[in-house]
């Protein structure tokens, strides 16, 4: 079966945008532009979202940039290693979860309108905040298919309760977060139909096996995102090329279709993409990252893996999770 990619200039309607190798960026408010996509046209949507909307808003921005904290937590440094800034999910509070609620809710009914049926999507989040959005995006009519679990040790929680760490040596505020959850989704496919009549008719439905003909794993070791990558991306949320490729691969079972990212950053998603020779289009709507994109596209994409030396990395972090 040959599938054609649709010329991906039609998905820039009217708005900026950039074409890169075989994808296309667009500066844009993602709600908008899923709207406007043609239904049942993404075959998959791979992104990380803002948590919390909010530490996105340009004032808290501004904040997290002049050290002022906001709802990002500037960490200090202590043995010789400065944390960058994590957003304090804690800080939100009741009207801030409504809010977020409200907003994956309607970006799910956006989503859904996009995909073809049995189209999947991968939306990275945190242990604090998922039962919410899982919820929110369930109730915009997304199937939940499960987690894929992340093994990866942040810097985030583990610290002795503020401003008391003399007093309550022995206590940590937070559990040390060792794992990163990404929710798994899927349009719901046409009612009696299977996940064969899916992929033959759609390209979608399942998930694309590993390059060793194993099946897609639900738990993946990852190292932290290595400093090239972080050198050529500036990005708060940057997540690792040696993972975002393995999950874009698994969003298109068949091999082929458009898989999505509508919280672009600065494009490591659709950098992975053309690293496994996949069509993405992937939208942003602040300025500073839709630039920012543009040249870290093709530089994160022609970066080599040593896959061996990978798996070293996720063994090592595995190992650690679990003996310390």
């Amino acid at each position: 079966m040959k599938y054609e990619s649709p010329p991906l200039s039609q998905f820039a309607f009217d708005y900026e945008s950039k074409r890169i190798g075989k994808s296309l960026i667009v500066h844009a408010d993602c709600l908008e532009w899923l709207g406007r996509v043609p239904k049942d046209t993404l075959h998959g949507i791979v992104t990380d979202p803002p948590y919390g909307v909010k530490e996105y808003d340009f004032d808290q921005l501004e904040k997290r940039a002049n050290g002022n904290g906001g709802v990002w937590r500037i960490p200090p440094s202590f043995d010789g290693h400065t944390r960058a800034p994590l957003p304090r999910f804690t800080a939100l509070d009741g009207q801030d979860r409504m809010r977020l609620s409200r907003f994956f809710t309607e970006w799910a009914r956006a989503a859904g309108h996009a995909l073809r049926p049995g189209g999947h999507v991968f939306i990275a989040t945190n242990a604090f905040l998922a039962p919410l959005m899982y919820s929110a995006l369930m109730a915009g009519g997304l199937e939940f298919r499960g987690q894929i679990i992340r093994l990866v040790r942040t810097l985030r929680g583990g610290d002795r309760p503020k401003n008391a760490e003399v007093e309550f040596p022995g206590v940590s505020s937070l559990p040390r977060g060792c794992y990163e959850p990404w929710g798994l989704f899927r349009k719901p496919m046409l009612l009696g139909m299977k996940v064969s009549d899916c992929l033959r008719e759609f390209q979608t439905g399942g998930l694309r096996r590993t390059k060793d003909d194993l099946p897609f794993s639900d738990t993946i070791s990852s190292g932290r995102t290595p400093r090239r990558e972080r050198l050529i991306a500036n990005h708060p949320s940057l997540k690792p090329q040696s993972f975002l490729r393995q999950i874009v691969r698994a969003s298109l079972p068949m091999g082929v279709g458009v898989v999505a990212d509508p919280f672009a950053g600065s494009g490591s998603t659709v950098a992975a993409a053309e690293a496994v020779g996949a069509w993405a289009i992937g939208v942003e709507r602040f300025a500073d990252y839709f630039e920012m994109a543009q040249d870290a596209i093709p530089r994160l994409a022609k970066l080599k893996l040593d896959e061996k030396a990978t798996e070293e990395i996720g063994a090592r972090e595995s190992q650690s999770l679990l003996f310390g």
